[in-house]
């Protein structure tokens, strides 16, 4: 079995990020309107830094529990990975076009975790998995994968993410 890294070479540099989504047969979620008074996402000197967001799942429900609890560690690596599409999402709405992403630099993932739960890196490999198969060698990124005694509304996992892109770009 190839790990994701040994897989980015494959990918053609001359496809387009919209056209890599067409392949992997990966429809983006629509946005979920902020439960707060904070933005989607801040855009500032080249840099987007994108608020956290939840694992919406194929029914447009979020997915909620404890992982380690009532959550496996599968369901909720698969949480993570439905959490990047939201992401980017985000991504694609705040820049109309996701050929402007230059880089994903960094990503933070929150599991709500039970207390003695170590799996919290199996389940934001989710979200890290995607963005590799996504974008390439550009969805590579420094993480931060941990666990929380609690999410808002009891979602399993969260993340936010910090995007380099270039605006410049047609």
């Amino acid at each position: 079995m190839k790990k994701i890294g040994q897989e980015l070479n494959t990918i053609k540099l001359n496809n387009s990020v919209e056209e890599r989504l067409a392949e992997l047969n990966i429809a983006l979620p629509e946005v979920p309107l902020a439960i707060g008074n904070f933005e989607l996402g801040v855009k500032h000197n080249g840099m987007i830094f994108l608020s956290g967001q939840g694992p919406l799942l194929e029914d447009g429900t979020l997915a909620t529990g404890i992982v380690g609890k009532d959550v496996s560690v599968e369901e909720a690596y698969h949480h993570a990975r439905r959490t990047g599409l939201v992401l980017i999402s985000s991504m694609k709405q705040m820049l109309g076009d996701l050929g402007k992403v230059e880089r994903i630099i960094k990503i933070l993932g929150m599991v709500n975790a039970e207390r003695n739960f170590h799996a919290h890196p199996k389940v934001i490999n989710g979200c890290s998995d995607l963005f590799c198969e996504v974008f390439g060698d550009i969805g590579r990124h420094a993480r931060s994968a941990v666990g929380m005694g609690s999410l808002p509304g009891g979602i399993t996992v969260e993340i936010e993410a910090i995007i380099a892109v270039n605006e410049q770009k047609d």
